[in-house]
């Protein structure tokens, strides 16, 4: 797909999210939502709970989602700007502003979109199902290949003879994770005993990937050439790669079903549309074509026959 298809379903996505910020519901006395409830009147246009939440969600405030105490000072203040927002408007339509053609563009241009944000979301409402999550979590779990993880503690030492005396105290029953405390040139991992946790060998430098290779548990390897020195490294555990949990992947697998959705149901309207785009010059053309409303080019001046040079000797 074109990097700008791409970019319009990203759009049409982030509106979607936001959860059409300029659609204000009904001014009936019947909650526009489930549970919703009367939180003000401005000349008895009720403004509910699902309006004040919008507002804030539309300000980026709260994600879409999260609650909003109505006793918070958040929701007062939202609240309070949701009943300016319908005194400015009623002031607009005392004034006759709406009936201004510009006005008249930009509502239609807020009503597409609240439009369009409405369908999208009853779409991806369709796809983005508990059953349809679970399914592709499912298939991408059958056709992942898991590798070898380890978990594993380390030494690092400056010098092959520092690596032979901790080999010896460890051979005489010294603890590896007191050594690792003691002795360790690596700060990342020296104050929790050297402990690695759990990773797969092909995340690691090479040295590390080769000298672990067919470790079992409870195996000292090395000494391994790393950054700062030479590693011992002791095998605490080796089992199959864990799988992502569900409930990490959900983002991801919800973030795909929308895209994949919206990019669906966008191919499929501009298939059966015909969109001209008018910015695009046409083969051969070199300049745009100039708005409606723009001047009149000036008439290009009378061409004017060039004057011979005057020959030597000449009358004057």
């Amino acid at each position: 797909m074109a990097a700008g298809a791409r970019h319009r379903i990203f759009a049409v996505l982030a509106l979607t999210l936001a959860l059409a910020a300029c659609n204000r519901g009904g001014d009936g006395d019947q909650p526009p939502e489930r549970g919703d409830v009367a939180v003000a009147r401005v000349d008895g246009a009720v403004i509910w709970t699902s309006d004040v939440k919008r507002e804030a969600i539309a300000q980026g405030l709260i994600g879409q989602g999260e609650p909003l105490d109505p006793a918070s000072d958040l929701f007062q203040r939202m609240k309070d700007e949701v009943i300016d927002q319908r005194l400015l408007a009623a002031e607009a339509r005392r004034r006759k502003i709406d009936d201004d053609p510009v006005a008249q563009r930009r509502l239609a241009a807020a009503q597409d979109r609240v439009l369009g944000d409405l369908l999208v979301q009853a779409t991806v409402a369709d796809t983005v199902t508990e059953s349809n999550i679970k399914s592709l979590y499912e298939e991408q779990q059958r056709l992942s290949r898991r590798s070898e993880e380890v978990r594993a503690r380390q030494i690092v030492l400056a010098t092959p003879a520092e690596v032979e005396q901790v080999r010896k105290l460890l051979a005489a029953g010294a603890s590896f994770e007191a050594l690792a405390m003691e002795r360790s040139r690596d700060a990342a991992t020296r104050f929790n005993g050297g402990d690695l946790g759990y990773f797969s060998t092909d995340v690691m430098p090479e040295a590390y990937e080769a000298a672990l290779k067919g470790a079992r548990a409870g195996q000292i390897v090395g000494p391994v050439a790393v950054e700062g020195g030479l590693a011992l490294v002791r095998i605490e555990d080796v089992r199959e790669e864990q799988p992502i949990a569900l409930d990490v992947a959900r983002p991801q697998i919800v973030r795909f079903l929308t895209y994949d959705r919206i990019r669906d149901l966008l191919e499929t309207l501009r298939a059966k549309a015909k969109v001209e785009d008018l910015t695009r010059p046409e083969p051969g053309v070199l300049k745009p074509t100039p708005p409606a409303d723009a001047p009149k080019a000036a008439p290009a001046p009378a061409a004017v026959a060039p004057t011979a040079p005057a020959q030597p000797g000449a009358a004057r």
